[in-house]
């Protein structure tokens, strides 16, 4: 399992990740941009950033932009993120983690190959949890 730390923005991430990558002296190793999914999206986020990854040394930092400018306010733009290890750990966690807190999106599978959830905790802290494999078999 690894604990990485997930940044919105409110349409700027792409130049947030450059200038990230450029300050830190990372690397960007992965980007995908809203329109390239399978979602149905608004014309006007077609271009926004939906996931990137920036490599700074043994870390990585996770960004990406949100479908709705309005919702980011100063601190509640950080999110952690959980890349688990197996299905049964991301139900686990996620029922721990969540237990008195706000579901924001339940454990779901997704078109990206995972099972995906967010939530915020009973402490405010947001939280994401991502399992890329769907071999396993669920809890569920």
């Amino acid at each position: 399992m690894k604990l990485i730390t997930y940044l919105t923005f409110a349409g700027n991430c792409e130049e947030a990740s450059n200038f990230y990558k450029d300050k830190l002296g990372g690397e960007i190793v992965y980007i995908s941009y809203m329109g390239d999914g399978q979602m149905e999206v608004p014309e006007a986020v077609k271009g926004k950033i939906m996931h990137a990854r920036l490599k700074v040394g043994d870390y990585e930092l996770y960004m990406s932009d949100t479908f709705d400018p309005s919702t980011i306010q100063a601190g509640n733009n950080i999110s952690l993120t959980l890349d688990t290890d197996s299905i049964v750990q991301t139900e686990t966690l996620f029922n721990k983690l969540s237990e008195g807190g706000k579901i924001i999106m339940p454990l779901q599978d997704t078109f990206w190959s995972a099972k995906f959830g967010m939530f915020t905790d009973k402490f405010g802290i947001n939280w994401m949890l991502n399992c890329e494999t769907k071999k396993e078999p669920s809890l569920n």
